[in-house]
């Protein structure tokens, strides 16, 4: 689950993380007011979007008046904001968050995250803060430290001044950045979170360390523990919520051929022999073998929902846990909660196939039946052309 920046801040406040003042808006006018609010001469309106590198794609402007506050904003609100993180369609922006301009002397980076080669959360830190972190790792990596934190005794106080040197920040500020670190890593565990990025963490002409930018993910298998912060989901992408309530796995691409199947292997199969008669599948979905009927109606109502999809095929092997009867009751809940037509294929095989059957004859779900993986997908492809 990725969060907002204003967000993030939020949430790392309490653990030592200071920022400059700032509120969120949703309008123009709610940005003029919070400039006025914030005080000061100098503002700066960003983009809230899931994605990075948004001052280069226009998501992040300084301004010197309100009513500049307000235009600033009144520009990004509705827009699509396109950068290299987001693809070629960009994210929609639906809030801005309005931040005081603060005087950095330097710019720093911070970063806690997974080292899945060690096992062990890792400490990341350079004194090349900004937009160019990424060409410096690439270019100069002597720039980049790392510092691997032991899992039963927390961030060590030595390795942490070390850091703190290493990014520029020794002296008389290492003793503040070593507190940084220390409460940033009790908030990683605290959250269940897989990354916390400051970039940049500003040192300021007074002296004080100020996140300008923060960035946040948490683990979704961990969000049962969490569910205060679950709100905070983008609610705006599509099935990133209801993947997490019901516990199936979900991703969007970009076909017309909706693939409801029970299994990653099979749906990974279900995928490829679509593809190879010549269609294109519109999402991934893994529905796990013990899922329920609520959850599979869940699913389902997902997949239907994409205005992208011309068909859905469903491909379902019934075994001891998941029975082909099940998945048909859901499939046909479903399809009374979208509201719309769509063509279905469906592969039915294992325990009670004919009985899924007559169930969504019962219902009034109109089908095709396949009698085999690849008359299935055939039969998918032929329906989005148009032919039977």
């Amino acid at each position: 689950m990725d969060i907002h920046e204003y967000q993030a801040k939020q949430l790392l406040r309490p653990y030592g993380l200071a920022s400059p003042p700032g509120e969120c808006a949703f309008t123009a006018e709610e940005a003029e007011l919070a400039a006025r609010r914030i005080g000061g001469s100098r503002w700066v309106v960003k983009a809230q979007i899931l994605a990075g590198d948004r001052g280069l794609a226009g998501g992040v402007k300084m301004v010197a008046s309100e009513p500049d506050v307000r235009e600033a904003a009144r520009a990004m609100l509705g827009s699509r904001l396109v950068t290299p993180q987001t693809g070629g369609e960009g994210e929609p922006v639906r809030r801005v968050y309005v931040e005081a301009v603060c005087q950095a002397a330097s710019e720093h980076y911070l970063a806690l995250g997974l080292d899945r080669t060690a096992s062990r959360v890792t400490l990341v830190g350079s004194d090349a803060g900004g937009t160019a972190i990424e060409s410096v790792a690439g270019r100069q990596p002597e720039r980049i430290s790392h510092v691997a934190v032991d899992p039963v005794d927390g961030v060590n106080a030595a390795d942490a001044r070390r850091l703190a040197t290493d990014i520029g920040l020794g002296g008389e500020h290492a003793a503040e950045a070593e507190r940084l670190m220390i409460g940033l890593y009790d908030a990683f565990v605290a959250y269940d979170a897989s990354l916390i990025e400051i970039n940049p963490l500003a040192l300021t002409r007074d002296g004080a360390l100020l996140a300008l930018d923060a960035k946040m993910s948490i683990d979704d298998n961990a969000l049962f523990r969490h569910r205060d912060i679950e709100d905070l989901r983008e609610r705006e992408h599509e099935g990133r919520l209801d993947r997490a309530r019901h516990g199936f796995n979900y991703i969007a691409l970009d076909g017309d051929v909706g693939c409801v199947v029970n299994g990653a292997g099979l749906a990974m199969a279900t995928m490829d022999i679509l593809k190879l008669h010549g269609g294109v599948p519109a999402n991934f979905l893994d529905v796990p073998p013990a899922a329920g009927r609520d959850r599979i109606t869940a699913a389902c109502r997902l997949v239907l929902e994409n205005p992208r999809v011309k068909v859905m095929l469903v491909n379902v092997v019934g075994g001891g846990i998941t029975r082909c009867d099940v998945v048909a009751e859901a499939l046909a809940s479903a399809c009374r909660a979208a509201g719309r037509p769509v063509p279905i294929v469906a592969r039915f095989e294992g325990v009670n196939r004919e009985l899924a059957r007559k169930v969504l004859r019962d219902t009034g779900v109109r089908a095709v039946h396949a009698e085999s993986f690849g008359d299935a997908a055939a039969r998918a492809v032929r329906a989005v052309a148009g032919e039977r």
